[in-house]
């Protein structure tokens, strides 16, 4: 299917090449005919007057792309003494210069030999004719044969041919273009129709929202081409580079070329830099200016206008780039880049299409915390350390952990649970979480107040994270906001329940109380059986938080509580149901007659503090906090 697909946009590339024009620039063209609208000027009215100006605005280009490259095809025999000067000066400066230049001289000679026509003695004589003529033959006349000189209708042919194409072309994207914005309602009906009319709210949301989406990239990135070029034109105007105007109007075009696109327009001006200037200045002047503009543009301007990518992948770019390029040549490789968002984003709204956006887009494959339970289980903290530092560029360390670590957990608990994880790889993933839980501690829990990430995954886990958790940061308590019992070395222990991913979690909630003032040291499992519970030090402790990632052993909750009551009377117990509704774990305090619950790190951290500060009113407050946490 893919393949006569592929055939079909190959063998009907002089049709498709238009339409897909004729798509494109209707993105463009699409929202100053709603302006239009919205004055009240009518639908038709308002299309072909925008149509119109457009490509009126298109022929006005072309026109002055053809003058100028007109003019300089006239000044280029001035540029040849120059050229030849500047070739023999580096053949000078070059190293071993006189054995290639002897090595060019032989080479040209021996072939000057082989050339050479054979004389008339060296000739062999040809069997059919007499070796010497008689002295009064008369030689053969020789006789030249010449086409009449064409007429009008001839030289006017000669002259229409070579335009019949781009003018055929050009009329076809017109009409095109006409149709589908006047046609543009019918035509979005007929995609929702093939897309799936099972939900049309959904759908049509869909639909519109990517052809919003698409219409701002493609204006967009117009306008930033537009500018880059018409910076390279000014600058090539004050350089002295010849024809700036065609440098500027072809820097423009070839920008939509991704990657390579500045580096062939900039190929064109250094030739001619180089062949108009004696010495080197223009060239050296013409290059810095390429230099600089290209990546100001691409990686300082592009950024803020965008916000986030375009959305593609750099293979996906590169792949799409030469897939184009081969399939409709010159023309494909400036459209491959809009074509291929197309296709990622109606696979983004088009659950058909979803394959294109895995395949194509830069979004992970993966879910944030898929890809968080991947590194551990590859045993690779450094690279999750990375990632999440580019998350905390924009959201707190405790909603990183929330959103995404404990998530990851979860999903490493249910492997356990379904007998697919084993105790040897969960201890290993524990040691991970340890390690990327050591690399972060120089980051504090609170919200960033600049930067912004560009790393793809943790783009998309910020995406993911809910947008008001965590914006009001939570206080950090100095010694001196503290009752009396947090003052202790260690005031707060950290328990996990069952498995060594539930310590996981508990290192994580020990580093967050850290940060916000208060000790707290983690145990394991291990310490809650009968032999092991008599060692924990029960003195200095205040409040114990047992951390649990498995909603569905409440009676292990129940005598994991009753034991440290028996062992710590004097101590708050704080019940870590890590689950996503904080309404189950609530059900399983009261199974468990813990004094607290939290079902999140922030919430347990946000009532280990408000029970630590001497202001404090009791239990019964922080519950509530807990809840609205």
């Amino acid at each position: 299917m893919i393949a006569l697909v592929i055939a079909g946009l190959f063998v009907g590339r002089e049709v498709f090449v238009p339409v897909a024009l004729a798509i494109l620039l209707s993105f463009v063209l699409a929202p100053l005919i709603r302006l239009l609208q919205k004055l009240h000027v009518p639908r038709a009215l308002a299309v072909v007057g925008v149509v119109f100006v457009a490509f009126a605005g298109i022929t006005a280009l072309a026109t002055v792309m053809a003058t100028q490259v007109t003019q300089l095809a006239g000044d280029l025999p001035r540029y040849q003494l120059t050229m030849r000067e500047k070739v023999q000066s580096l053949r000078g400066s070059t190293a071993g210069s006189s054995a290639l230049e002897r090595a060019a001289d032989i080479l040209q000679d021996l072939g000057k030999e082989l050339d050479r026509p054979q004389t008339d003695a060296a000739r062999p004589a040809n069997p059919l004719t007499p070796s010497t003529a008689p002295s009064g033959e008369v030689k053969p006349i020789p006789v030249e044969v010449r086409q009449p000189d064409p007429g009008a209708l001839q030289t006017l042919g000669a002259f229409i041919t070579p335009l019949i194409h781009p003018l055929a072309t050009t009329g076809i994207v017109i009409i095109f273009v006409i149709f589908i914005l006047l046609q543009r309602e019918d035509l979005r009906n007929r995609l929702i129709r093939l897309a799936g009319s099972h939900d049309l709210q959904k759908t049509t949301a869909a639909l519109d929202d990517a052809a919003g989406r698409l219409s701002k990239l493609f204006l967009t990135q117009l306008a930033l081409n537009a500018a880059f070029g018409v910076v390279i034109g000014v600058g090539l105007f004050f350089i002295g580079v010849p024809s700036p105007v065609l440098w500027g109007i072809l820097a423009a075009i070839l920008r939509f070329v991704p990657y390579i696109g500045a580096f062939i327009s900039a190929a064109f001006p250094l030739a001619l830099a180089a062949a108009v200037d004696p010495g080197w200045s223009m060239l050296l002047m013409t290059a810095a200016l390429f230099i600089v503009m290209e990546p100001v543009a691409g990686h300082v301007v592009e950024p803020l206008v965008y916000g986030h990518s375009t959305g593609l992948s750099p293979v996906a770019v590169v792949v799409a780039a030469t897939f184009w390029t081969w399939l409709w040549g010159p023309i494909g490789l400036v459209l491959a880049t809009p074509l291929t968002v197309c296709l990622v984003v109606l696979g983004r709204h088009v659950e058909r299409l979803e394959f294109l956006d895995v395949m194509l887009g830069d979004r992970p494959a993966l879910s944030p915390p898929e890809i968080f339970y991947q590194r551990m289980l590859a045993g690779d903290p450094a690279e999750a350390a990375d990632v999440a530092e580019e998350f905390l560029k924009e959201r707190s360390l405790s909603v990183y952990y929330d959103e995404v670590a404990l998530a990851g957990l979860r999903l490493a608990r249910a492997d356990a649970l379904r007998g697919v994880l084993d105790e040897a790889r969960l201890e290993r993933m524990r040691g991970t979480v340890e390690e990327l839980v050591d690399d972060l501690s120089d980051h504090p829990d609170q919200e960033p107040t600049s930067g912004r990430t560009v790393d793809p995954e943790a783009a998309a886990a910020v995406d993911a994270s809910a947008e008001g958790l965590g914006t009001a940061d939570l206080p950090v308590l100095a010694r001196e906001d503290l009752e009396p019992r947090f003052t202790g070395e260690t005031p707060i222990l950290c328990i996990a329940g069952q498995s060594p991913v539930d310590e996981a979690a508990a290192l994580m909630l020990a580093q967050l109380l850290t940060k916000h003032g208060l000790n707290a040291r983690v145990e394991g499992a291990a310490s809650l059986s009968v032999q092991s519970i008599s060692r924990l030090e029960a003195a200095d402790t205040a409040v114990v938080c047992l951390s649990f990632l498995d909603a569905g052993s409440p009676a292990h909750m129940r005598y994991a509580v009753r034991r440290l009551r028996r062992r710590m009377p004097q101590a708050k117990i704080l019940l870590g149901c890590w689950v996503a509704d904080a309404t189950i774990a609530e059900g399983l305090r009261e199974a468990a007659r813990a004094d607290l619950v939290a079902s999140t790190l922030r919430a347990a951290t946000a009532l280990c503090i408000e029970l630590a500060r001497r202001d404090t009113i009791g239990s019964s407050q922080a519950v509530t906090t807990a809840s609205a946490a």
